[in-house]
C-alpha cells in the first residue's frame, strides 16, 4: 500500500506512531506544511486528504494508506501558482508567511465544503445555499490562526479568487 502525496507514491512509515505533518516535513522534506502547536489548534499545518481539509499534526500517517494528501507544493502547475497562491501574494495575505500554506490549503478545503451545502455557525439557513459572505468566510477560516494580523488580506484573497472569471467555488487542487 501507499499514499498518494502530490502524485507521488510513498510507503507509510513503518511506526504507526509518526504523524502525517513529521512525515511530510522528516520523511519528504516538504516543509512548506509548517508545524506549530502540534496541537491542532494554529492550522499552520492543514493539508488536503482526498480534497478535505485537516491538520495533518494530529493525524498518523498510517491512518491515509491509500488516500490521496495534497500539500502546499501540489498546488502549483510546474511554475504556474495555484490562482489562490498567486491571490495572497497580490493581497499581502501574509506577513510572515508561517502561517500561508495551511491558510491556502484550507480555504481550498474550505470552498469545497461550501460548495457541497456544508453550513458554518453563522449560517442563516441550515438548508440554504451556502453564500460565502465575509462574515462567513471569517468563520469557516477561523481554525487557521494568523499572528502578523495578515487577516483581511487573506479574507480578500479568497474572495476574489472565489469570485474570479471561474465562477464561485471553482477553485480547484
Amino acid at each position: 500500500m501507499s499514499i498518494l502525496i502530490n502524485g507521488l507514491a510513498v510507503a507509510p512509515p513503518d511506526d504507526p506512531r509518526v504523524s502525517l505533518l513529521d512525515l511530510l516535513r522528516e520523511g519528504l522534506h516538504l516543509s512548506g506544511t509548517k508545524k506549530g502547536c502540534n496541537q491542532g489548534a494554529c492550522g499552520a499545518c492543514t493539508v488536503l486528504v482526498d480534497g478535505e481539509r485537516i491538520v495533518s499534526c494530529l493525524a498518523l500517517a498510517v491512518q491515509y494508506d491509500g488516500r490521496e494528501v495534497t500539500t502546499i507544493e501540489g498546488l502549483a502547475d510546474g511554475d504556474a501558482l495555484h490562482p489562490l497562491q498567486q491571490a495572497f501574494i497580490d493581497h499581502d495575505g501574509f506577513q510572515c508567511g508561517y502561517c500561508t500554506p495551511g491558510q491556502i490549503c484550507s480555504a481550498i478545503g474550505m470552498a469545497a465544503e461550501a460548495k457541497r451545502g456544508v453550513p458554518s455557525h453563522v449560517s442563516a439557513d441550515l438548508a440554504a445555499h451556502v453564500t460565502l459572505t465575509r462574515e462567513e468566510l471569517q468563520e469557516r477560516m477561523s481554525g487557521n490562526l494568523c499572528r502578523c494580523g495578515a487577516h483581511n488580506g487573506i479574507i480578500d484573497a479568497i474572495r476574489e479568487t472565489l469570485t474570479s472569471e471561474r465562477g464561485p467555488m471553482e477553485m480547484v487542487v
